[in-house]
């Protein structure tokens, strides 16, 4: 129930602040800038100033901190979410880590939509080099509208034991001419993804 719940309010508070970017509007040029964000333990390079959202949410009778940071310029959104899992509770991290991978890819592959995934390489803050996995997507819709998504996520543990999980994500809301991967891989996505820094 508590899984459900939380997957219902992480869905909507996605959703709002989509529709938020979708309706602005006026969107900025890309005006790349390093964004600190010390409370979640990560800096970032935006193409622009990005809005920031807060909030606790309860899931298996603990209290997560989320945060997302996002910014609309045009088709896209690019946008960095934050969860930490409090210190002494690892066990709700591959729960949590289902749970929100599911919400995008199971979404995806159950619309007939095109999944690719390949290993990365990304860099900490202190210049180390740590794996992970890229998607790009496609979103098939039954309307005219058209998504594609470059998503990655990151898990970090912090010096106090809590543990951090980083979506990176750039959401393109118009049809592409070549497939995901080559377009959401111009310079103006892959900074955003090269230039992600977590502690």
């Amino acid at each position: 129930m508590a899984l459900a719940l939380f997957k219902k309010g992480l869905r909507i508070s996605c959703c709002c602040i989509a529709a938020t970017f979708l309706l602005s509007a006026c969107s900025p040029k890309l005006d790349w800038r390093v964004v600190q964000s010390p409370q979640e333990r990560y800096s970032a390079l935006f193409p622009g100033k990005p809005d920031k959202i807060q909030r606790r949410v309860s899931f298996q009778n603990q209290e997560l901190l989320q945060s997302l940071e996002a910014l609309k310029i045009d088709d896209d959104i690019y946008s960095i979410s934050a969860t930490q899992i409090p210190a002494g509770q690892s066990s709700l991290l591959p729960i949590l880590m289902m749970q929100l991978q599911d919400s995008v890819l199971a979404r995806a592959k159950a619309l007939g939509g095109e999944v690719i995934s390949e290993d990365i390489l990304y860099q900490t803050a202190a210049k180390q080099k740590q794996a992970s996995k890229e998607f790009w997507i496609q979103f098939k819709s039954k309307g005219t509208s058209e998504q594609w998504m470059r998503v990655r996520w990151i898990t970090r543990i912090a010096p106090d034991g809590s543990i951090w999980i980083y979506q990176i994500s750039v959401l393109h809301a118009k049809a592409i001419p070549s497939e995901a991967k080559t377009f959401l891989s111009k310079e103006e996505y892959s900074n955003f993804f090269d230039e992600f820094y977590p502690e």
